[in-house]
């Protein structure tokens, strides 16, 4: 059975940093590529940044330059990287990953920039 797990949110002012992470299982989590979403309340998910099963980085235009995407695929782990945040950043962000046309989704983790 397929699981992701995310943590690291938090309380954080604006221009501040995160780190959030999701840890697979159930899964060969080295060829498949996570992605991270986000999703405001009432609102569609969406898409902040992907890791290619190559290492190759994909990003929302919102977040280029501020946020960075990477995995360790010893412990079956994607990190997001958040820098500069904002106001705009707040919601929930949620890890995915699809395998057989699937997607699995964790529970999210909920960020909150505040001052």
């Amino acid at each position: 059975q397929v699981q992701l797990v995310e943590s690291g949110g938090g309380l954080v002012q604006p221009g501040g940093s995160l780190r959030l992470s999701c840890e697979a299982s159930g899964i060969y989590f080295q060829i498949y590529g996570p992605a991270w979403y986000r999703q405001a309340p009432g609102k569609e998910r969406k898409f902040v940044a992907r890791m290619s099963n190559t290492d190759i980085p994909n990003y929302a235009d919102s977040v280029k330059g501020r946020f960075t995407i990477s995995r360790d695929n010893a412990r079956n782990t994607v990190y997001l990287d958040m820098t500069n945040l904002k106001p705009e950043n707040t919601p929930d962000y949620c890890c995915t990953i699809t395998t057989s046309g699937r997607p699995y989704w964790g529970q999210g983790t909920q960020v909150t920039v505040s001052s």
